[in-house]
């Protein structure tokens, strides 16, 4: 098969086309997928870059030789392994991989069926590929890990960068999902502040002024008992503890020191917890929640209640793949970037 993948650590020129030898024969609960479209996230930068430290011993069970990059996707079913129920050869799907195994930068995937479902009706395979990584993310942080239950309207919501992918779809969990009626998020353009407001949010502060300020400008009438970081943790903490009520819960999906000592966290009895969509792969634990997620996600999706996030097209050949890449680190991307091989641009598909 034709896969685009890195053997060394660097900027977007380690990526390369090559061919390679096809993924094996489905077994237990894996599906083989020819994927037609992938998203770019800021883990593959920081896969590519070498600098990835979600996990201590990450480099250290990535697959060998080479790595094919992409952990969200969209395509159609070859065939399934034995143990397979959710999925059959000839469905069109969307699903989220493995941080170890090899991605979706490749005509041929073998992902998890648990983490594959149908893809929504009303989507097509570029919009599907660019919601799993982000919705499973965002719906992990705010209903398993901080807990938010469904009707929470004592309650106000902070999305910090609620203009990336992430922060997106973490305004229109809350919203549609929780029926939250007060959701602030922070953008700093007014392009990704309209963007917020579109996805949902009901007040949007800029992060580059005082958000402490800001926020108390917006008199929500509820406490802002929930915090969700999508953006360089440690800048926030500081801040997070003195705009914070007591008992507020902090969640994050960005890596960092977390510095708390000499903060108002102790003394306001605040919570801080991480959300990583890759925990349940990565230690085999909850392997069929990904897909239930899922699920929900396609529901709403083809009722019109959650909005696919996608704001940029690229053609999944080498040169849109680095394209990708070189928007999502620019830090001027708007939602998602998706790159598929009915995508009309530069290169051949693969190559």
């Amino acid at each position: 098969m034709k896969a685009i993948l890195l053997e060394s650590r660097g900027g977007p020129e380690v990526l390369e086309a090559r061919d390679v030898p096809d993924p094996p024969k489905p077994i237990g609960h894996d599906a083989l997928i020819r994927v037609k479209a992938c998203s770019v996230n800021p883990v593959d930068l920081k896969i590519r870059m070498g600098t990835y430290d979600d996990y201590p011993d990450y480099f250290d069970r990535i697959p060998r030789p080479y790595q094919i990059l992409g952990y969200d996707g969209s395509g159609i079913v070859e065939s399934t392994g034995p143990e397979c129920t959710r999925v059959r050869p000839g469905d069109s799907v969307f699903y989220s991989g493995s941080p170890i195994r090899q991605g979706s930068n490749a005509e041929l995937q073998l992902v998890d069926s648990r983490s594959v479902t149908l893809k929504p009706s009303n989507l097509d395979f570029v919009e599907a590929a660019t919601v799993p990584l982000t919705y499973i993310t965002a719906y992990e942080a705010l209903v398993e890990r901080m807990e938010i239950p469904k009707g929470e309207r004592n309650a106000a919501l902070l999305v910090i960068n609620g203009a990336g992918g992430v922060g997106a779809m973490a305004i229109q969990i809350a919203r549609e999902v929780l029926g939250m009626e007060k959701v602030v998020a922070t953008a700093s353009r007014e392009e990704t502040q309209a963007f917020c407001r579109e996805m949902g949010a009901t007040e949007v502060v800029n992060h580059r002024e005082d958000l402490v300020k800001q926020v108390g400008e917006l008199r929500l009438g509820v406490p802002l008992r929930y915090i969700f970081i999508c953006s360089r943790t440690d800048d926030y903490m500081p801040i997070i503890s003195t705009l914070a009520p007591p008992f507020a819960k902090v969640c994050s999906i960005v890596q960092g020191k977390v510095q708390m000592y000499g903060t108002e966290f102790m003394s306001k009895s605040m919570s801080f917890i991480w959300a990583l969509l890759g925990t349940k792969p990565y230690h085999g634990v909850e392997l069929d929640s990904h897909g239930k997620i899922l699920d929900e996600v396609k529901g709403l999706i083809e009722l019109g209640h959650v909005k696919c996030t996608l704001k940029t097209r690229e053609r999944l050949s080498l040169e849109g793949l680095r394209k990708g890449h070189e928007l999502v680190a620019s830090g001027k991307s708007i939602g998602k970037v998706g790159v598929g091989v009915d995508v009309e641009g530069e290169g051949t598909v693969f190559c």
